[in-house]
């Protein structure tokens, strides 16, 4: 490592997790408020246009899932190279990543461009809000490679140490796409008034501008990587390596889709107001859940380093306070929304309908956080591990063994509170298998280790 990198064998874990993660947090943030300013305008669109984005946004989470499975497989075996001493593996596997993004890329436009409205029905989209969401969705499809890329080089730079260039990269994206936003959308200034295509083509833009900045990164001289020309043509056994992990992230993602596919339907038959709600709870809620993820990427590395390194009782600290700093961040969290729910609503929507459903909502939803801290952390170590099977087994016990008939039998039972109500009471679920096969997992470790501090 460069001596401007991070020292991630000798450095105290406190604040080398602290360190690895906070360039992640910031950037996670600044996404959140991009989304929080994204929907601010569009809302003076109206109801149907957040719906209508709300739509979408599992099929964003369905794409954005290649870009998390590349990226979580190609970030894990970097930094296993890089604890092993392997240099040269790593340059090979930030090589592999253009060449799966514009590769994925291509067997998802093609499909898309065709069957836009079958896929959008297929989401959610009832008549009402179908025009806009076609509208939408065209342009999204052309942001696809740039999304991709983007999400994988973050996890590359964090794998070798240098978390500041994934800060800065994911800042450019939200910064520059939160300035265009209100110029696209309303035609500020010399720019045409675009709606809803406005906010897809910020975020097209800003992508690609990123995308650029990441690569001149991945060339600076300070940089573990030394990535070649032959780094870039298909290499099927570092190819099989990513996905040994990621295929298991990309999985997670895409269940995750299935899970906001159901929630789309069944909002759908309360009106768009429902379904705008959830969109509007996704963003207050993404504040938080975005510094969880920022605490994973940094947890992630150091997991995977450390491993790769057979430093065990390190690896165990690691966790261990991840999951105290994730924990005290989410109680907070959790009464912060219970207090002030009906303020945060109102800053999105004036609309008193979606105001009425969308106040109680939070304060539901918000009661699954507590729970969340210690989840992300521990999918987040096994991610590390290179467990990737063990990460995905966890999401779909959450999503699709429990989230989805609770979403159903309770929405049947208590209408829209029982809609609210499926999410907390799966991650309350999470949380005990999770913290069970992280305490099985540090056992069997060559040196005692104790169980996971789940209250630490």
């Amino acid at each position: 490592m460069k001596k401007a990198q991070l020292d991630l064998r000798n450095e105290p874990v406190g604040s080398l997790l602290w360190k690895m993660s906070l360039p992640s947090i910031t950037a996670m943030l600044v996404m959140a408020f991009y989304n929080f300013i994204d929907v601010f305008w569009l809302s003076r669109l109206g109801p149907q246009t957040i719906a209508a984005v709300t739509i979408a946004f599992p099929i964003q989470m369905l794409f954005g899932g290649f870009g998390v499975g590349t990226g979580v497989g190609a970030g894990s075996f970097a930094a296993r190279m890089f604890g092993s001493g392997e240099t040269d593996r790593a340059s090979r596997t930030a090589g592999q990543i253009l060449f799966l993004s514009f590769f994925i890329s291509a067997l998802v436009i093609v499909p898309g461009l065709i069957f836009h409205d079958s896929i959008l029905r297929l989401f959610g989209a009832t008549d009402e809000i179908l025009p806009l969401s076609r509208e939408y969705f065209i342009v999204y499809l052309f942001t696809t490679p740039f999304l991709i890329f983007m999400i994988s080089a973050g996890n590359l730079f964090r794998a070798e140490g240098n978390p500041n260039y994934s800060m800065y990269a994911l800042t450019t994206a939200a910064v520059l796409g939160a300035l265009l936003d209100p110029f696209l959308i309303f035609g500020w200034g010399p720019f045409p008034e675009l709606g809803i295509r406005g906010a897809a083509w910020s975020a097209g833009i800003s992508q690609f501008a990123t995308c650029v900045l990441s690569l001149r990164l991945f060339m600076k001289p300070t940089s573990s990587y030394r990535i070649r020309r032959e780094h870039l043509a298909p290499d099927l056994p570092v190819i099989r390596a990513i996905y040994r992990v990621g295929v298991p992230s990309m999985v997670m993602n895409f269940v995750i889709s299935i899970v906001l596919t159901f929630y789309n339907h069944t909002l759908g038959g309360y009106g768009p107001a429902a379904v705008a709600t959830l969109g509007i709870i996704f963003r207050v809620q993404g504040l938080i859940i975005w510094v969880l993820v920022g605490i994973g990427h940094g947890v992630m590395p150091l997991v995977g380093f450390n491993f790769g390194a057979r430093l065990y009782p390190r690896l165990i600290e690691t966790v261990h306070v991840a999951v105290k700093y994730a924990g005290i961040l989410t109680i907070a969290s959790c009464a912060f929304l219970q207090v002030f729910a009906d303020p945060l609503i109102r800053i999105f929507t004036k609309d008193p309908e979606v105001i009425a459903v969308a106040v109680p909502a939070l304060r539901i939803f918000a009661l699954s956080l507590p729970f969340a801290g210690a989840n992300f952390t521990w999918i987040s170590m096994f991610n590390g591990l290179g467990k990737g099977v063990v990460s995905m087994s966890l999401l779909v016990m959450r999503d699709v063994v429990l989230l989805i008939p609770l979403l159903l039998l309770l929405s049947m039972q208590f209408g829209l509170t029982g809609v609210w109500a499926a999410q907390p009471m799966a991650n309350a679920c999470l949380f005990l298998g999770a913290w069970y096969l992280t305490r099985r997992e540090f056992r069997s470790f060559p040196a005692a280790a104790p169980a996971p501090a789940a209250d630490k």
